[in-house]
């Protein structure tokens, strides 16, 4: 049954990218009974305070889009901190959301929980196929934790926990530091930089041959509001107990190269594209199948330049906070 617009649904990371965003949606469908909680009133890695909150609350329904959350920098640097951090998170949401008889919960994953050489475009069987990505490891663990976290709970005790796995997010809101955002956000910024300075060239890394797959955080949003409305027996029916997680992306993809040029367009730099050969391409390509998001009726509606061109237009409108980074 579709979820009442007057349900109190809790959304853990509110204040993020992806959080805000469903936030948004939320509200944009009429939904008035929202709960939140910074970090500064809760502390996620607190297992009684966690429990103490959902039991000081009447919740209905759950979306735990909080994480901790880098690029590979930041992902090499504290892969305890990643590890530890979001396991905690997802276990005490869960566990917490089962005892104080929240029927409904959506877990958000990430695309990083399928093994470094899945085939592509990857499905949602490839997960625990292969050897996963050795830089962002531990905190795929978690998320795939995650995931049989809610299967556990659906299966002993018959609770309605689903699980989306988007792939690359952008949008509003994104992190443009320039040691630890990514991809989008960095060449971002540097093009900006360039169109500022006046530079006659811009540095991308690697060969820009790479082929990669976009979402803009609102797509996300929506898509994960489809699924968490959608009846059980219509999600039921293109999952598995033990397979229950869908993949959220455009199921299109573009090369670095081609991402290049379009924020090349979208910032206005008129300058030449210099690529770094010398620094690491990465992965050939990462695409993610959608079939099954299809089959559930939702497809994603931004195309990258349109995306791009309102990311840009945030960017300019907050861009003091990010002047010092």
């Amino acid at each position: 049954m579709t979820p009442l617009k007057q349900d109190k649904v809790f959304v853990a990371g509110h204040r993020g990218m992806v959080g805000s965003a469903i936030v948004r949606r939320l509200q944009a469908l009429g939904h008035t009974n929202l709960l939140t909680a910074g970090s500064d009133a809760l502390d996620l890695t607190n297992q009684a305070a966690v429990q103490t909150f959902f039991a000081a609350n009447a919740i209905d329904q759950v979306v735990l889009a909080a994480a901790k959350v880098g690029g590979i920098h930041a992902n090499n640097t504290y892969p305890a901190e990643f590890i530890y951090q979001n396991l905690m998170i997802q276990a005490n949401i869960i566990q917490a959301a089962h005892s104080a008889g929240v029927q409904k919960l959506l877990f958000l994953g990430s695309s990083c929980i399928y093994p470094k050489n899945a085939a592509q475009p990857m499905a949602e069987d490839a997960l625990l196929t292969g050897t996963l990505e050795a830089t962002n490891e531990p905190y795929a663990i978690a998320k795939i934790a995650g995931i049989k976290l809610c299967e556990s709970y659906n299966r002993q005790y018959g609770r309605d926990y689903r699980s989306v796995m988007p792939t690359n997010l952008y949008g509003p809101g994104d992190n443009f530091h320039p040691d630890n955002s990514h991809v989008i956000p960095a060449m971002m910024r540097r093009f900006h930089e360039a169109v500022q300075s006046g530079a006659a060239e811009v540095v991308v890394w690697g060969s820009g041959t790479p082929m990669r797959e976009f979402l803009h955080v609102d797509d996300m949003a929506a898509a994960s509001v489809h699924v968490m409305n959608l009846p059980l027996a219509e999600y039921a029916a293109h999952t598995t107990p033990m397979l229950s997680h869908i993949n959220v992306g455009t199921g299109v993809d573009c090369t670095i190269r081609e991402l290049a040029e379009t924020l090349s367009r979208v910032t206005g730099f008129a300058g030449k594209l210099a690529f770094d050969t010398s620094k690491p391409d990465g992965t050939p390509r990462k695409l993610m199948d959608v079939s099954r998001l299809k089959a559930l009726g939702w497809q994603a509606q931004t195309q990258l330049e349109d995306g791009l061109r309102d990311t840009y237009a945030w960017f300019l409108a907050n861009q003091d906070k990010y002047r010092q980074a």
